[in-house]
C-alpha cells in the first residue's frame, strides 16, 4: 500500500436492498490517471461518492495515503486531507469573473463573502494566474464566467479544484457536451494534472478513454469485472457482453 493514493478493500454499499457496490476492492497508485467505465448503474459514481465521503460504505476499508481511514471522516475533513471532486455539471458563479471564481477556491477562504472581501497576496495572485495559464483561461480572467463556453466552464472548475492542491482529484464525465477540440484539450489537461497528482475519471466516451487512458477499471452491477489497458479490457469477453457489445452500446464521439 505504500505506493497507493487510495485503497479500497471489500467495500459494499446498499441502497434500499440494492447493492450499488458489492465487495469491491480497488486501488490507485500515486501519480496515476485511472479511468472508470461501465454501463449506467454499474457503481462508478457511488465509488467516487465513497472516496469523497458523500456515501459511507456498509462494510469494507477505504484508506487514503496509507493512513487516513475515509469512512471515519466527514466530507470537509476528507477535502482538507487532500481529495477534491469535480462533478459532471459545472458549478461556477456565472455573475463573477473567472478570476473571482478562482479566488473563491483558495484554501484560505471560508465562503463567498469572505472571498470577495479578502485581499489576496501577491503569491496567491501568481498562483491563480499560473493555474489559469495551465488551463488556457488566463486571457479570460476578467470575463464573466457565464460568458464562457461549456468546455471553458469545465476547465474553470477543474482549475478551481487544482488550485486547492489536492493529492487526489475525482472527475465525473468531464467531456460530456464538448466539441472534439475541447475533448482533446481536456484529455491533455488531465494528463498534465496527473503528472503532479492522482486522478480518477468516470467517462462514457470510449474514443476519449482509448486516447488518454493508461489503465482502465470496468464496473458492472457494483463489481469490478476487468482491469488493465484499454486494449485489454475492450477485448475481454465479459466486458464486450455487458458493456461494449449487446445491451451496452456506447455512444462514441470521434476525436480527430
Amino acid at each position: 500500500m505504500a505506493d497507493t493514493i487510495i485503497y479500497m478493500e471489500g467495500v459494499t454499499v446498499t441502497f434500499s436492498g440494492f447493492k450499488a457496490l458489492n465487495d469491491v476492492s480497488f486501488y490507485v497508485e500515486k501519480g496515476e490517471l485511472r479511468f472508470l467505465i461501465g454501463p449506467n448503474g454499474a457503481g462508478k459514481t457511488t465509488l467516487l461518492d465513497v472516496i469523497c465521503g458523500k456515501v459511507r460504505p456498509d462494510k469494507g476499508r477505504v484508506i487514503f495515503k496509507d493512513k487516513v481511514e475515509i469512512p471515519r471522516l466527514g466530507e470537509h475533513k476528507i477535502a482538507r486531507a487532500g481529495i477534491s471532486r469535480k462533478f459532471q455539471t459545472p458549478s461556477v458563479f456565472s455573475n463573477l469573473t473567472v478570476f473571482e471564481n478562482m479566488e473563491l477556491a483558495l484554501k484560505t477562504n471560508t465562503g463567498v463573502f469572505s472571498s470577495l472581501v479578502h485581499s489576496i497576496s501577491k503569491k496567491e495572485r501568481e498562483h491563480i494566474n499560473s493555474v489559469l495559464q495551465d488551463v488556457g483561461l488566463y486571457e479570460k480572467a476578467s470575463e464573466k464566467a457565464g460568458h464562457l463556453s461549456h468546455g471553458e466552464k469545465q476547465w474553470l472548475e477543474i482549475a478551481m479544484t487544482v488550485l486547492q492542491e489536492p493529492e487526489l482529484l475525482l472527475v465525473d464525465e468531464p467531456v460530456a457536451g464538448m466539441t472534439a477540440k475541447e475533448r482533446i484539450k481536456t484529455g491533455e489537461l488531465l494528463l498534465t494534472i496527473a503528472s503532479q497528482r492522482s486522478v480518477i475519471v468516470v467517462e462514457h466516451d470510449m474514443d476519449f478513454v482509448q486516447r488518454f487512458s493508461k489503465k482502465v477499471t470496468v464496473l458492472h452491477e457494483g463489481q469490478v469485472i476487468c482491469e488493465g489497458s484499454f486494449e485489454y479490457v475492450k477485448n475481454d469477453p465479459v466486458v464486450i457482453d455487458v458493456y461494449l457489445g449487446r445491451g451496452g452500446e456506447v455512444q462514441n464521439n470521434a476525436i480527430n
